[in-house]
């Protein structure tokens, strides 16, 4: 094993692994100022811990481990928006020009990685190679450097130098977000783009998409070996290192510098604070976060980071090497893993440099010898003083604005990389299959952190007479309001269920009261982050928002649960054969057709002015839930209960006016106008 993992910070052993603050690096200090935000820390914290924890179970034998990789790799390529994988269609790879510098050469490449989703590289070769040679070939990911036009593979030129110097061909990409067709990482971190929730979109799949075709055009090279592939790249770079090298097997070696830590520092130290959304993919299936990166074992990985770099803190560092370690130890290629921890913040070093060259050249080249010449082309100066080898001018693929291409999907590939489900009618006599399929996948992508048994809220001590406070899960607790009660104890009658904030949508409380009936009870329950458990919400980061994702859910699937377990405490205490109907006003009204959806005590829905998809900026947002359905199918499949919608719309749900026709219950979907 090459001795390069000389720092290890005293007190974190692979059997002692501290979840909590002691000795961690927060990234920013706990938001306090609001009712809710101690309760959804403290319950982000623990299901952290919990799934953090899971990652024991992937390492009980080399053969339970192999068993499981092939679900693995399914599983994570859906996480990024790639399962089923997409088509690998012609990627129409172009030279715009070239550089001639001393002993590289330089060529302004752009592919297409989808067709209309363009790439745009810099390949640094050697001036001379052998006759026929095949070299081995670097794919270089770079990091959040902003070069304007010229694109932020500019600024990771010094690489791409010393590689092509070196007998390696490399291919330095730039990103979606800085590249020369500038798109975005930021949609939920500060833009309000929830509807990535929804469709599964996190620019981390385009990113891992855009290195594998990489990869695809350097084996189409006649000059590149492509038994000899190797993948790095710092911040950005060093997590789409881990995208690629965990997705493509074909990666021989991975060099990711500073490009992960794990759920109890993203979350119980607000590291994920620090990140854009290209750093994350999306934990449908709950995943510890070291299997990632245990994916790309047993090939060679040299994990690199700093002891000061306070968006990759040393206690989370710490904590991946010694699970990957005891992975690699699986197969007895221990020696195929290492860390390397320089000294100092979030930058790219001489030592750093020198441990990547060397331990690509010794799992490549079978050269292990030290490096000397890591210092060689390097930028020279600070912010706008910079100096570089080459002028980056020099390395525009696209020169101008004119020879941007016009048909470039990159500047809305948020829309499009995904695709939107588009679901078939149930056929007569079909229903129930139709809906059981539903509800299976939207169980397995969606909602899946929900308990196989939903939960009973339970009543918390010390409530008045018309407003009580409810345990909906373990840490979660939200209000209730009773506005009025007729129904005599143990008789039949209605539950009338709202659910929202009356005090602040006065319109939705008098619209509750047109309801009532003689021997009806109506209650309105705040779900969690709502009313007294407001939490701070601050746009960036979304620290709230953002974080359960990370986790395998969203706010929105939270609150659902919430009303499902208020619901049947409820039934429960009403006892009798009284009706619940859910009644919500706007996005609270999707809350109570998605919690109908799973709870059969639900007797109906009465939806006013609900989104007419998912895809609208504030609606409910369910994590994948537009890869399975969208709303007027979930609707349809809440036939045979009667469902009523308050509308002006009367048209927008004609699909699941045609669901509960092909059900057989017509007459239960109703249209008001509002």
């Amino acid at each position: 094993m090459m001795n390069l993992s000389i720092i290890r910070r005293i007190g974190f052993l692979p059997g002692l692994l501290l979840l909590g603050n002691t000795l961690a690096q927060e990234y920013a200090p706990a938001d306090d100022g609001a009712p809710g935000d101690k309760m959804v820390q403290s319950y982000l914290a623990t299901e952290a811990n919990r799934i953090h924890l899971t990652f024991t179970n992937d390492f009980t034998s080399r053969a339970d481990w192999e068993s499981h990789r092939p679900v693995y790799r399914q599983e994570f390529l859906y996480m990024l928006g790639l399962w089923p994988l997409p088509e690998r269609t012609p990627l129409h790879a172009t030279v715009t020009g070239t550089v001639e510098g001393d002993g590289f050469t330089v060529e302004l490449i752009h592919y297409q990685s989808q067709p209309r989703l363009y790439v745009t590289g810099n390949l640094y070769r050697p001036v001379r190679s052998k006759p026929g040679e095949r070299l081995p070939a670097v794919l270089y990911l770079c990091g959040h450097s902003n070069q304007g036009r010229a694109g932020n593979k500019t600024a990771y030129q010094s690489h791409g130098i010393w590689f092509a110097r070196h007998g390696y061909v490399c291919l330095v990409v730039d990103t979606l977000q800085l590249g020369e067709i500038a798109a975005i990482h930021h949609g939920t971190y500060r833009e309000d783009r929830w509807w990535w929730h929804s469709r599964g979109y996190t620019p981390a799949g385009v990113e891992c998409w855009n290195g594998l075709r990489g990869i695809d055009y350097l084996i189409s090279r006649a000059d590149v070996d492509h038994e000899r592939i190797a993948v790095t790249g710092i911040s950005g770079g060093g997590a789409a290192t881990f995208w690629i090298a965990a997705a493509d097997e074909r990666v021989g070696v991975a060099v990711p510098v500073s490009g992960m830590a794990d759920l109890p520092a993203y979350i119980n130290n607000r590291v994920i604070n620090g990140h854009c959304d290209c750093m994350f993919i999306y934990n449908t299936f709950q995943w510890p976060w070291t299997r990632i990166a245990a994916l790309i074992a047993p090939r060679a990985q040299l994990f690199a980071n700093s002891d000061e770099d306070r968006i990759f803190p040393m206690d989370a560092n710490d904590r991946v090497i010694a699970r990957l370690e005891r992975v690699y130890s699986l197969y007895g290629r221990s020696d195929f893993v290492d860390s390397m921890v320089s000294i100092g913040g979030h930058a790219y070093r001489k030592d750093l440099r020198q441990a990547a060259y060397r331990f690509v050249n010794t799992h490549l080249k079978h050269d292990p010898r030290s490096i000397e010449d890591s210092e060689e082309s390097l930028i020279i100066g600070e912010g706008n003083h910079r100096i570089y080898p080459i002028v980056i001018d020099q390395l525009r693929v696209f020169p101008t604005e004119e020879n941007v291409p016009k048909d470039e999907l990159n500047t809305t590939i948020d829309q499009h990389f995904v695709p939107l489900a588009h679901v078939q009618m149930p056929s007569p006599g079909q229903f129930e299959p139709w809906k059981t399929s539903m509800l299976t996948e939207l169980r397995r992508v969606t909602f899946r952190s929900f308990p196989n048994r939903h939960p009973i809220a339970k009543l918390r001590p010390g409530n008045k007479a018309t407003e009580s406070e409810w345990e909906t899960e373990p840490g979660i607790r939200v209000r209730l309001l009773e506005i009025t009660n007729s129904i005599p104890p143990g008789n039949s009658g209605r539950i009338i269920f709202g659910i929202g904030a009356t005090e602040s949508n006065q319109p939705f409380a008098a619209f509750l009261r047109t309801l009532f009936q003689p021997n009806d009870a109506i209650y309105v329950c705040e779900p969690r982050g709502i009313g007294t458990t407001q939490w701070t919400e601050s746009n960036p980061p979304n620290f709230v928002k953002r974080s359960h994702v990370l986790l395998g859910r969203t706010v929105d699937s939270g609150r659902v649960l919430d009303v499902i377990a208020v619901a049947r405490a409820l039934r429960e205490r009403q006892g009798g054969d009284c009706q619940l109907i859910v009644v919500g006003d706007g996005n609270s009204g999707l809350l109570g057709a998605y919690a109908a959806l799973w709870e059969p005590s639900i007797s109906g829905v009465i939806l006013r002015n609900p989104p007419l998809t998912h895809m609208e900026p504030t609606a409910p947002q369910f994590l994948n839930v537009l890869r399975v359905c969208d709303v007027p199918d979930v609707l349809g499949m809440l036939a045979p209960r009667p469902l009523t919608i308050f509308t002006p719309h009367k048209t927008a749900f004609g699909k699941t006016e045609s669901i509960y026709a092909t059900a057989g219950t017509a007459a239960k979907f109703l249209i008001q106008p509002d």
